[in-house]
């Protein structure tokens, strides 16, 4: 029986709210819940109780057996709830390491940061002041680690609310549990009602159908994923017919497992049943699809699923009948369209799988396409398809964090973890993850490969070293990389000896030590150009060398370098370095007392970094453009130095603590505080310290000011939500910085 008191919510299964099946309006705050896909139906007590425990308690927790609708029914509460900073939803159930669950929540949470600091950390000092609302879903085989952290942040962030769902608490201080019952039986059969309609056009429930209907709804106990899997199947057969071969699985299973809660095993029987009732191709393909974590498209099924007893070809149409049968779901995004299995069906494929012996061949064969994916999206970088690349690494990356999972735990699968590492370079540095990164790659450089596999340790640990320089983390970086070119020397690998090359030059470059960064970066350029090495990375050493060149001087050298690569960029369609190219030329126009031109080039340079949600490259134009506003606006220039001094906390020590970086910003606050004093240079960086980035770049580029709602009135810490390069097709994070 049901109590108000005790809701649930539409969880990782299918959802119920409010008998008359109802759809969402637009969402009135930021955040990144996804658009309901099917009618939410009943649930009206439920989503109020959640309301009002979360008016009382920051953390309520909704609790429930699988399948009941708990996932579906926190996204609807929240939606409704509309938090002031947005609701943001954390999917926990595709991670497996606990140590990524900060870096799983910081990543839903749209936040970039390029230092060293620990991801919990970076959470605690960007939710400071704010007041949004997490729903933090499928955390049970991560509870401690899961607990640990929503405790903490609630704690130390008193704006936060957390809107947790699962299969049982997570036991932290001052949590509101909120049990979730299955359906009303009105509700029950609204669902059924609905989604029998969405199967076959014209469905009512009515006349002779009316009764069956009601005893299936009662067999199946009100379980939202059950009664949708039944519905799924009224392309075949009629609700009579349903009825008659449930109510022989029960009666076959009802007393197998006598000592299981009563609800559980109503939910297995409903998907022992559809189960029993797909063909054995159908049954292989769901067994097989268990092997995916989160979302994926139709090829990745083809590459991984077909073969023998299922070939390529025929996937798609064994898929079709999954999805028609519920078993699979649709979603449509900024990577296309994927398909997705409930947790819960997953478990049930995964059993079956391991009991054929095949789970391990399945893994690898998923491993497999997940390497392949990640070389040609590295290939893809250096193209004009650089967002696409972002926006599908982001959709891809529970399956990518599955895969280096498998290869850094297996012992002989070790060399091709690091080399999958290595390979998603762009995805940690273009994409804003480096913290994950440095997880991934310090995780994959201390684990012995074995003889003959020096190849993907090289690239590893220049890698590693890249992410360090971004991170400000010098120390290791040096060790990282001075290993690197000594062993590459060694072993007779020319390229990874230029790779490690060039990054010594990126740390002498942001050290400060020019001669030192010219001499190494001329030497990595001169063993690309031997070996016809040319790629995005090569493209941001030219860069790198035109910064050295014009920092000692030599305007006219960077500037021809940087024609060029800006050439190559435009060939190609790369606008990751032609962003930096098109810095140093506007600092070298400057310096030439060019001052139009200079601010077309840095504007366009912003531009660019803006799109790609590149933090770095955008707070180095800001600073610029700050610059080469303060003779005709010095209140503006201050206005633009506080929003830059704001967008540094996340990228690391402003102006990697480097005289010739941190030049323009000297004589930017010289002129400004000469012409407004000390307190009036101090108001304006005080007013641009509360723009949002995206207001910041609008006054940047002197467009119209961003509206009220659009800034950040929290008094420091910069703002969580806007600053991750999600669909970023470079965070060229950094190759100035290294």
């Amino acid at each position: 029986m049901r109590h108000p008191e005790h809701p649930g919510t539409g969880g990782e299964d299918s959802a119920a709210a409010g008998p008359r099946p109802a759809r969402p309006g637009p969402p009135a705050s930021p955040g990144n819940l996804p658009a309901e896909p099917t009618a939410f139906v009943g649930r009206a007590a439920e989503l109020a109780a959640v309301a009002a425990a979360l008016a009382e308690s920051r953390l309520v927790t909704v609790t429930g057996t699988g399948g009941v609708g708990k996932s579906r029914l926190a996204a609807r509460a929240a939606a409704a709830l509309r938090p002031r900073d947005g609701a943001w939803l954390v999917e926990l159930a595709g991670v497996r390491d606990p140590d990524l669950v900060a870096h799983a929540l910081a990543g839903a949470l749209e936040l970039t940061d390029h230092t060293s600091r620990p991801p919990r950390q970076v959470l605690l000092d960007r939710l400071a002041g704010r007041e949004p609302l997490l729903v933090v879903d499928g955390f049970e085989h991560l509870v401690a680690a899961t607990a640990s952290l929503v405790g903490e942040l609630l704690r130390r962030c008193p704006g936060l609310r957390v809107l947790a769902a699962g299969r049982r608490p997570l036991g932290a201080a001052g949590e509101r549990v909120l049990p979730l019952a299955p359906l009303t039986e009105p509700e029950a059969v609204a669902l059924f009602a609905d989604r029998a309609a969405a199967s076959v056009p014209g469905f009512t429930v009515d006349g002779a159908h009316r009764a069956e209907v009601l005893e299936l709804c009662r067999r199946l106990e009100g379980i939202p994923l059950a009664l949708e899997l039944a519905a799924g199947r009224l392309r075949a057969l009629s609700p009579g017919q349903l009825l008659a071969r449930l109510d022989d699985r029960f009666r076959l299973l009802t007393g197998a497992r006598p000592d299981g809660p009563a609800r559980h095993r109503t939910l297995r029987t409903a998907i022992g049943w559809s189960h029993e009732l797909c063909t054995a191709r159908e049954r292989l393909l769901w067994a097989r699809l268990s092997v995916f974590s989160g979302p994926f498209d139709l090829e990745a099924a083809e590459y991984v699923c077909g073969g023998e007893g299922l070939p390529a070809d025929e996937v798609l149409d064994v898929l079709d009948e999954l999805l028609a049968q519920s078993v699979l779901s649709r979603e449509e995004g900024a990577a296309g369209v994927r398909y997705r299995m409930l947790d819960t069906v997953r478990a049930y494929g995964a059993d079956w799988l391991r009991a054929t012996g095949d789970a391990a061949r399945m893994r690898r064969r998923h491993r497999d396409w997940y390497l392949g994916l990640a070389t040609w999206c590295e290939l893809e970088w250096f193209s004009p398809r650089q967002a696409r690349v972002a926006a599908l690494v982001a959709c891809e990356l529970p399956n990518l964090r599955a895969a280096l999972e498998f290869c850094l735990t297996e012992p002989e699968e070790t060399h091709l973890g690091r080399h999958l590492a290595g390979t998603l370079w762009f995805c940690w540095v273009g994409c804003g993850r480096l913290a994950e990164g440095r997880h991934w790659l310090d995780r994959a450089v201390e684990l012995d490969g074995g003889p003959g596999r020096e190849a993907s340790r090289l690239k590893a640990l220049w890698v590693l070293g890249h992410v360090a320089i971004l991170q400000g983390d010098t120390v290791p970086a040096l060790r990282a990389l001075q290993e690197c070119r000594d062993t590459a020397e060694r072993t007779g690998d020319a390229v990874a000896a230029a790779y490690a090359v060039h990054r010594l030059g990126c740390l002498a470059l942001v050290g400060d030590d020019m001669p030192r960064a010219e001499r190494l970066l001329r030497s990595a350029l001169a063993e690309y150009r031997r070996l016809g090495e040319l790629n995005s990375n090569v493209l941001m050493a030219r860069v790198e060398l035109a910064m050295a060149l014009a920092f000692q001087g030599a305007l006219e050298a960077a500037v021809e370098l940087c024609e060029e690569v800006r050439g190559v960029c435009e060939d190609h369609g790369e606008r990751w370095a032609l962003a930096y190219a098109l810095y140093v030329l506007g600092y070298a126009a400057w310096t030439r007392g060019e001052p139009g031109r200079a601010r077309e080039l840095v504007a366009r340079c912003l531009e660019l970094d803006h799109a790609f949600h590149d933090l770095l490259g955008t707070v180095l134009a800001v600073e610029l453009l700050a610059l080469f506003t303060v003779e005709e606006d010095a209140a503006e220039a201050a206005v633009l130095q506080g929003a830059a001094a704001r967008l540094w906390r996340s990228v690391g020590l402003p102006l990697f603590g480097s005289r010739y970086f941190g030049g323009p910003h000297a004589l930017c606050a010289q002129r400004a505080r000469e012409r407004l004093g000390d307190e009036g240079y101090a108001a304006g960086l005080r007013a641009g310290a509360l723009l949002s980035p995206d207001a910041a770049v609008a006054r940047a580029l002197g467009r119209a000011p961003a509206p009220e709602g659009d800034r950040d009135g929290y008094g420091g810490a910069p703002a969580p939500y806007t600053d991750e390069p999600a669909a970023s097709p470079s965070r060229k994070g950094g190759e100035t910085a290294g």
